[in-house]
């Protein structure tokens, strides 16, 4: 089983409520990868400045991670991305970007990773997501995350790319805004008709959805007595979820089902510490214990409906 990830490695620079960190490891790919290493293969695409040392890279020696495609531009600088948290920590407030190298970033797939199994299209410009969909045609399932930016400066492109993918992952905002439908249920039966077989919104806080063209299927966020740093929560939620479903044989909806818990299970952990260094720790017996009280939270017996009368009274 195989897994290919196309997207961002950076540094971060974040501050919350909670606490502050200067520089931490970050990007779509980077958070991704580390949480779908737990149940897969995965490869990574993306490219890094000088300035990325051994130590920084040094995570993904740990779990396994193929960096073969992680390009390296020497007199180059990574990309870093600086922002804050208040209280409302759905809502990040970006200080300063610096695209760096990644302004110039051209996906390079080694043959090996073209073989990959299932794909993820981190969050990047359109036109690239489907240059790299394009170099994989024999995919067996392709999954895409894309943002505000897109949405609103590329839309027509973002589009397009949509039509080639089987599997569209973005949060509620990004919905309504990519159809400019207010009902979230419509705006998904909206996006379903454009070619995904599978739309999974993400809620914060507040969990997250599963649409597919016949089907609806949501789940609660893990309750946490506490939420340290929210960064990379989305992308440790889909390296989770593609992870999972990288290790299946059967990919129907049974097993999205099951691969949405693991995806939240994987953005429980994540929050809980700055940046990646939580996920960094995590053991599977960890995942699994997590996974079983997400099991026990959401489990009800049937009761007949006669029976249910009775039984209010």
């Amino acid at each position: 089983m195989s897994l290919l990830v196309v997207g961002s490695v950076a540094f971060d620079a974040v501050e919350t409520p909670f606490g502050k960190c200067d520089k931490m490891l970050g990007g779509s790919a980077s958070h991704f990868s580390i949480s779908a290493s737990f149940f897969t293969d995965v490869s990574i695409v993306g490219v890094i400045g000088g300035d990325f040392t051994d130590e920084d890279g040094s995570i993904f020696k740990e779990h396994d991670i193929n960096t073969r495609d992680l390009e390296k531009i020497s007199d180059g600088q990574t990309f870093r991305w600086r922002g804050r948290y208040d209280y409302d920590l759905n809502v990040a407030h970006t200080l300063e970007t610096q695209l760096n190298v990644f302004a110039d970033f051209k996906p390079k797939l080694s043959d090996e990773s073209r073989k990959s199994r299932l794909l993820f299209l981190g969050n990047i410009q359109p036109d690239l997501q489907r240059e790299v969909r394009e170099q994989m045609p024999n995919a067996e399932l392709v999954a895409l995350d894309t943002m505000n930016l897109w949405i609103e400066h590329t839309r027509e492109s973002l589009l397009r790319t949509i039509k080639g993918v089987d599997v569209v992952i973005i949060n509620d905002a990004e919905a309504r805004q990519l159809t400019n439908i207010p009902n979230l249920i419509k705006a998904a039966r909206e996006i379903l008709t454009w070619g995904p077989k599978a739309l999974i919104v993400k809620r914060g806080e507040y969990g997250a959805a599963l649409f597919t063209g016949d089907s609806y299927f949501a789940i609660p966020a893990y309750p946490l007595d506490s939420v340290f740093d929210p960064t990379g929560a989305g992308d440790t939620f889909a390296g989770g979820f593609m992870g999972y479903l990288s290790s299946q044989e059967k990919l129907d909806e049974d097993a999205m089902r099951r691969a949405m818990i693991f995806g939240s299970v994987m953005a429980s952990f994540n929050v809980e510490e700055f940046g990646t260094d939580r996920v960094r720790r995590l053991t599977h017996a960890e995942i699994n214990e997590r996974f079983k009280a997400f099991k026990r939270m959401t489990h009800f017996d049937e009761i007949p409906f006669e029976r249910a009368i009775q039984a209010s009274n």
